[in-house]
């Protein structure tokens, strides 16, 4: 049996183009990160999202088709993938490990904040949940070390792998779960 690959995510590129273009201050790593924390969270499945995951009613869904829109529709698909094809979108392999650093560390502040939103201040966490959380608050609040040997690229591989797993277990606790005891009453 063949695994088919999931949707892929739009390139960074893409989303920086989108993210200055609209003015939003936040950078294509961040605000993947903000919307996977809102749909762990909890958060609903909307085309509102833009607005919902940055705090700001006055911005307009993203259109239909859109670079945007698509990054919501395979953040969806990835985060409810049974394959755990989930990717982080961050910089890749051609970048320089510092770039790489804060694409993942930006990523974890956006993702903190989204599901904040979403979850509140008492997420349904399982014990394993509150690690994770705990761990990516730490992560968020990291910054690169100005190294950048053999050893930095394999903990950073590691840590990506981390912060891929913390987000899907919060997926689980907080969006996968409710819903699963929904459909069991």
């Amino acid at each position: 049996m063949t695994l088919t690959p999931g949707p892929s995510l739009p390139s960074l590129f893409d989303i920086e183009d989108a993210v200055r273009d609209l003015g939003l201050g936040v950078g294509a790593s961040e605000l993947h990160g903000a919307l996977c924390g809102w749909l762990a969270g909890g958060g609903d499945d909307s085309p509102q999202w833009l607005a919902r995951v940055l705090a700001d009613d006055a911005l307009t869904a993203p259109v239909a088709g859109s670079v945007l829109d698509r990054l919501r529709e395979v953040s969806v698909a990835q985060l409810e993938d049974r394959e755990f094809a989930f990717d982080l979108l961050v910089p890749d392999d051609d970048a320089t490990l510092d770039e790489r650093s804060n694409g993942v560390f930006d990523w974890c502040r956006g993702f903190l904040g989204g599901f904040g939103l979403a979850a509140g201040r008492h997420p349904p966490l399982s014990e394993e949940g509150h690690e994770a959380l705990g761990d990516l608050a730490k992560l968020a609040a990291a910054s690169p070390e100005d190294v950048g040997g053999e050893e930095d690229e394999k903990a950073l591989a590691e840590i990506e792998e981390f912060v891929r797993v913390a987000a899907l277990l919060l997926h689980g606790d907080c969006a996968m779960g409710p819903r699963h005891r929904r459909q069991l009453h």
